[in-house]
């Protein structure tokens, strides 16, 4: 079964797709022969209790790379992904460095960050936003550009698989997985989240542009709070449909039972900036500089920008993995101690602030 004949399949509701949301089941392009250009290769299924995506990380049209404002070429990937088919709800939002978010249905990753800096250090706190259009990065007609790996990868709505899936606007549209096992939506899902009979519209996200100006000189940039990089923004609990990972609870034509998930929208963050359940180590993209004994400066999952592990509390109060402690992480200080607080005896272990180990590689 080849690429052209995987995503017609996908659309039906009561064909191979049915599979790969209820049970045991794959769905595959075979490799392409001869000499020609790659063609997308994706194979899900379901074994035991992990849903698993392999892929060689190439859509399924010719990405135009190099370009203006990214200069690196495509190259197919070798991913093996794995998330859990019953994932389980965090009390507080997860975080983590040196992960994909997630996987789109076509086996191309999802990177919702960026490495470029303010002032070119690695392990700034000040990074450009992709897709608000104040940087050029290079991204492509489908929101897409080029790691300097070769990896092919989406920072919004990869609106080429979209169209293919079937378009969007209409019913809720599944596109992928989050690396926690959540499924991934475009923004449209029923207005009440409870009842499937409810129309669709479009889902508002519940971040904002902060106010007045961003500290100058060495400690920033300077100027309005635009939306150039990612430390404008601010989540504000109320004042849109979803939580401040992107997602809600409710029901959806894949669980009608009703599930967590997370939405692509069209507004900041896009794709979500953090998970709601535990992301699987399949997702570590262990691109660290050939011949380095230690994670690139940025640190990797867990690890300071030294490459060394945080001191334990300031790893959990970093919600953003920054490195530092902002006004906003302060201020749910209490909240984060009392989650760790695990046998709820009013007191911290060592054990409870320690954080859970690296990814084994």
């Amino acid at each position: 079964m080849n690429a052209r004949v995987l995503f017609p399949l996908l659309v039906s509701a009561g064909g191979l797709w049915a599979a790969f949301a209820a049970g045991p089941g794959v769905a595959e392009s075979t490799p392409g022969g001869g000499t020609g250009p790659p063609r997308n290769e994706v194979r899900i299924g379901v074994a035991a209790e992990f849903r698993t995506i392999q892929s060689n990380g190439w859509p399924e049209h010719q990405p135009d790379f190099p370009r203006r404002g990214n200069p690196n070429t495509a190259r197919p990937q070798r991913y093996q992904f794995r998330v859990p088919v019953k994932p389980e709800v965090q009390p507080l939002p997860v975080h983590r460095r040196g992960y994909w978010w997630g996987v789109a249905l076509n086996g191309v990753p999802f990177e919702p960050g960026t490495g470029e800096t303010w002032d070119n250090r690695p392990d700034s706190a000040w990074r450009y936003e992709a897709a608000t259009g104040f940087l050029d990065l290079g991204l492509d007609e489908h929101h897409a550009h080029v790691q300097p790996t070769g990896a092919y990868h989406y920072h919004a709505l990869p609106s080429g698989l979209v169209e293919r899936l079937g378009g969007d606007g209409e019913t809720m549209r599944l596109i992928g997985w989050a690396a926690d096992g959540f499924p991934l939506y475009t923004a449209f899902a029923h207005a009440d989240a409870k009842d499937p009979k409810s129309p669709v519209r479009r889902m508002k996200p519940g971040y904002r542009l902060k106010a007045g100006s961003r500290p100058d000189g060495a400690a920033g940039p300077g100027g309005a709070y635009d939306g150039r990089f990612t430390q404008d923004f601010e989540f504000a609990a109320g004042t849109g449909d979803l939580d401040e990972c992107n997602g809600r609870t409710g029901v959806t034509p894949e669980f009608p039972g009703g599930t967590y998930y997370y939405c692509v929208t069209a507004e900041f963050p896009f794709v979500p900036r953090s998970w709601r359940g535990e992301p699987d180590e399949s997702f570590f993209k262990n691109d660290r500089p050939r011949g380095s004994g230690r994670p690139p400066s940025g640190g990797g999952p867990g690890r300071g920008p030294d490459g060394m592990p945080p001191p334990p509390l300031l790893h959990a109060l970093d919600a953003n993995q920054d490195g530092e402690l902002n006004a906003d992480e302060i201020a749910q200080a209490s909240a984060v101690l009392r989650a760790l607080d695990k046998n709820g005896d009013g007191k911290l272990s060592r054990e409870e602030t320690r954080p859970g180990p690296p990814p084994e590689r």
